[in-house]
C-alpha cells in the first residue's frame, strides 16, 4: 500500500542534514553551554551560531532571539508577560479569532485574571478585519497578537499594515509565526513585529525546540524561572541539539525558499483545482491565492471529517481535520466557524498540507481516492440521499 503523509502542518520528518548536524551535540560535544570551563565552550559557540543564522533570516538582532522549548511556551510568554510587564499602562489585548488554542487559551487564562480582551473579526477567507482591529485599540490597549499564517486554513495576515497599526497607536504586535516561519518571507522589521514565536519541527527541525524573537526595548520579564540562561529571560538547560537542529533546518528552508515555495504552490494549485472540479458540493477554505504555499482546506458537504479520515488512512493517506492539537475534539473547527462556515459543514473538513517531498503522483492518488471515498459515505447519508431527490 502507498503510503502518502500530507499533514505536514501538524509536524514534519526532520530532514538528514538535520539529523547529521545535531548528532555531535548528543554524543561528542554534550557540555552544558552554561558552564564555564573550554569542553562547553564547543556547544555555546555553536548555540551562539545558530541564534545568529535565526536572527538573519527574520532580519532581528542575535541578542532578540530567545530559545524556548516550542510555539506554545513562545505564545504564552508573550501575552503572560507582556501582560504582567505593562499593566500599569493597561489590561486590553486584541487577537483575533482564528488564533492558535495556544493564543486563544493563554488569553482566556488571562481574561479570568483581570484582563479584557478583544476578539476581531475576520472575513469570509480568514483575513483578519483591519477596520476593526484600529477600531478595538483603546487607551489601555498594551499589545495585539494576531498570527501570520493561519494552520488550519493556510491564509496569510497584513502583518506589515498590522505592525503599522500598532506602532501608530503605541501597542505592542506579537505574531505566532508558527506555520509562516521560514516557509514565507517573514522581516520582524519591515513588518513592525515586536515579538514572534516559531518552532522547529513545522520546517524539517526536531520537535521540543522553538524560539521568540523580543525586539530590544520590550521591557518582558521571565516566563520560566530558575536560572540565568538566556540573559536570565528563560530559566532551564539549553536543547543544544535541539537548537542546533532548528538553526539548520531553518537555514536549509531558508536557502530553498523560493524554489520550494513554487514548488509547493504548483501541486497545491493542481490539488485545490481537481477537487473543486471533480468532487460535487465542495468548497475551498481560506484565500486562493493569498495563503501558505503547502496548504490545502476543504469541506465537503453530507460528510463526516473523522469517518473521512479514517477512510484515507485505510489508503495510506495522512491528512487532519485541523489543528492536531485539537484533534481529540468533536466540536467543528472554530476557524471554520470565523469564517462563517454553519456547523454542518464545518464537520466536513480536510486539511491537506504538503512538502517538497510530496510528489504530483502522490496528489493524483489522493484526489483519485478521495473521490471515491466521499462518494462511499455521501451514499451512506441520509442527508445526502434527501438533497439529491430535492434537486430532481
Amino acid at each position: 500500500m502507498k503510503y502518502i503523509y500530507l499533514d505536514n502542518a501538524a509536524t514534519t520528518r526532520v530532514a538528514p542534514e538535520v539529523l547529521e548536524a545535531m548528532t555531535p551535540y548528543f554524543t561528542e560535544y554534550y557540555g552544558n553551554p552554561s558552564s564555564i570551563y573550554s569542553f562547553a565552550g564547543k556547544s555555546k559557540d555553536a548555540m551562539e551560531e545558530a541564534r545568529a543564522t535565526i536572527a538573519g533570516i527574520l532580519g532581528a538582532k542575535p541578542e532578540e532571539i530567545y530559545f524556548t522549548g516550542g510555539g506554545s511556551e513562545s505564545d504564552n510568554w508573550a501575552l503572560k508577560a507582556t501582560a504582567e510587564a505593562y499593566a500599569g499602562k493597561g489590561k486590553h489585548i486584541i487577537t483575533s479569532t482564528i488564533e492558535h488554542h495556544a493564543i486563544l487559551h493563554t488569553c482566556e487564562y488571562l481574561e479570568r485574571h483581570g484582563y479584557e480582551v478583544t476578539y476581531v473579526g475576520v472575513d469570509e477567507n480568514g483575513i483578519i478585519r483591519l477596520d476593526e482591529l484600529e477600531q478595538a485599540i483603546r487607551p489601555d490597549t498594551i499589545l495585539i497578537s494576531v498570527m501570520a499564517a493561519n494552520n488550519e486554513i493556510g491564509s496569510i495576515q497584513p502583518l506589515k499594515e498590522i505592525g503599522e497599526i500598532a506602532r501608530k497607536h503605541d501597542v505592542f504586535f506579537h505574531t505566532d509565526a508558527v506555520q509562516a516561519f521560514a516557509h514565507i518571507p517573514l522581516n520582524v522589521d519591515e513588518m513592525n513585529i515586536d515579538m514572534l514565536s516559531a518552532s522547529g519541527h513545522k520546517i524539517n527541525g526536531p520537535k521540543g525546540i522553538g524560539i521568540m524573537y523580543i525586539r530590544k526595548g520590550v521591557k518582558i520579564g521571565s516566563f520560566i524561572h530558575g536560572g540565568a540562561q538566556e540573559r536570565k529571560r528563560r530559566a532551564g538547560t539549553h536543547n543544544v541539539p535541539g537548537i542546533i537542529g532548528m538553526a539548520k533546518a531553518a537555514q536549509i528552508a531558508d536557502e530553498k525558499m523560493e524554489e520550494r515555495m513554487a514548488y509547493e504552490c504548483k501541486l497545491r494549485d493542481h490539488l485545490i483545482e481537481r477537487v473543486l472540479a471533480e468532487i460535487p458540493y465542495s468548497r475551498l477554505n481560506g484565500d486562493r491565492t493569498r495563503r501558505l504555499p503547502n496548504n490545502a482546506n476543504f469541506c465537503f458537504r453530507f460528510i463526516e471529517g473523522e469517518s473521512m479520515l479514517i477512510k484515507l488512512d485505510q489508503k495510506g493517506i495522512c491528512g487532519s481535520s485541523g489543528s492536531a492539537c485539537t484533534s481529540g475534539s468533536l466540536d467543528p473547527s472554530h476557524v471554520l466557524l470565523a469564517i462563517g462556515l454553519p456547523h454542518e459543514i464545518a464537520h466536513g473538513s480536510l486539511r491537506l498540507t504538503i512538502s517538497q517531498e510530496t510528489t504530483m503522483e502522490d496528489i493524483d492518488y489522493t484526489v483519485d481516492e478521495l473521490k471515491k471515498i466521499i462518494e462511499q459515505l455521501r451514499s451512506m447519508s441520509p442527508l445526502y440521499e434527501d438533497f439529491v431527490k430535492k434537486q430532481k
